[in-house]
């Protein structure tokens, strides 16, 4: 069990370090590539709220 808890001690602190060190580069075109982002997700979920308001105008038409 004392095995089993140092294995694990260390593998947590070797993915604290790396993230750590992963985290200070930072990207150049973040702030472009989120505003696409952001600008594709609203286009999808405006896209999939409309279908999903017309579907259910039909269906309870329909009834």
């Amino acid at each position: 069990m004392g095995v089993m808890l140092g294995l694990v001690l260390i593998i947590l602190i070797f993915a604290v370090v790396s993230t750590l060190l992963l985290t200070g580069k930072a990207d150049e075109n973040y702030e472009n590539s989120t505003k696409r982002n952001t600008t594709n997700l609203t286009l999808i979920y405006v896209v999939i709220i409309f279908i999903g308001l017309a579907s259910l105008g039909i269906y309870i038409w329909r009834i």
